[in-house]
C-alpha cells in the first residue's frame, strides 16, 4: 500500500493573543502508538489548558480516525487538527496541540485557525515522505555494458541498490512495485539481450517528498 506520512517527530510554537500553542506532530503505525504519543504529550503538559489531540491510522488492514477537543468548544480544536492531516493526504500520524491560555478568548474561528496553524506547522517541521512497496531483481552483464545498464536503470526511475563485481557485475535494482518487468525488459532492448535477470522479493521504501 502506498502512502504519505511523517519522516519524524515535529513541533512548533505559535503565540496568539497571549495564548500559547504548541504543535506536536509524529508518525504512527497503530492507533495503540498514537494514543501512547497523546498520554505522553498529557503527561509532559499536564499543566496546560488543553491537550487537543487527532490521528489517522491507515495501514491497508487497520483504519482508525479520532480527535479530541479536550475541553475547548466541540468542533473548534480536535477536528480542525484532524482536517489538516486529512488535508495533506496523510496516513499513520498522530497530532497533539497543546494550549495555556492567556486569558484572552480566541472565539471559535480563532481557535480552529490557532489549532490548524499550529498543527500545519508541527506536520511542516516533521518532514512528509511517501512510503510505497517495491521490488527488486539483479541484473548480471559484462563490464562493458556497465554505462548502459546504469543509465537505463535510473533513467527509468529505478535504483541500484547493491553492486558486485567479479568476472561479471551484478546489480541488484529496486523500483516501484509493478515497474520492474518494464525495466527488465528495456535493460534487455537496450543491451541486445546481454544481461542476465533475476528477480528477487518485494520490500517498502521510503522517499522524501
Amino acid at each position: 500500500m502506498d502512502y504519505r506520512t511523517l519522516k519524524g517527530i515535529g513541533t512548533a510554537e505559535l503565540v496568539i493573543k497571549k495564548s500559547v500553542f504548541i504543535g506536536y506532530a509524529s508518525p504512527a503505525e497503530t492507533e495503540d502508538e498514537a494514543r501512547e504519543f497523546i498520554a505522553k504529550i498529557k503527561a509532559h503538559h499536564s499543566d496546560a489548558t488543553h491537550n487537543v489531540s487527532a490521528y489517522l491510522i491507515n495501514d491497508g488492514k487497520n483504519f482508525a480516525v479520532r480527535y479530541d477537543d479536550d475541553g475547548e468548544p466541540k468542533g473548534s480544536a480536535g477536528k480542525p487538527v484532524l482536517k489538516v492531516i486529512q488535508n495533506r493526504g496523510l496516513s499513520n500520524v498522530v497530532v497533539v496541540v497543546t494550549r495555556y491560555f492567556g486569558g484572552i478568548k480566541l472565539g471559535y474561528g480563532g481557535l480552529v485557525k490557532a489549532y490548524s496553524d499550529a498543527a500545519s506547522l508541527a506536520i511542516e517541521n516533521a518532514g512528509i515522505i511517501e512510503v510505497y512497496e517495491t521490488e527488486r531483481f539483479q541484473v548480471t552483464f559484462p563490464y562493458s555494458l556497465f554505462h548502459t545498464v546504469r543509465e537505463t536503470v535510473e533513467k527509468a526511475g529505478g535504483g541500484v541498490v547493491k553492486e558486485d563485481y567479479g568476472e561479471l557485475v551484478t546489480f541488484t535494482v529496486e523500483t516501484r512495485k509493478g515497474e520492474a518487468e518494464k525495466l527488465m525488459e528495456l535493460l534487455t532492448e537496450r543491451t541486445r539481450g546481454r544481461v542476465r535477470l533475476r528477480r528477487l522479493f518485494m520490500s517498502s521504501f521510503e522517499g522524501n517528498l
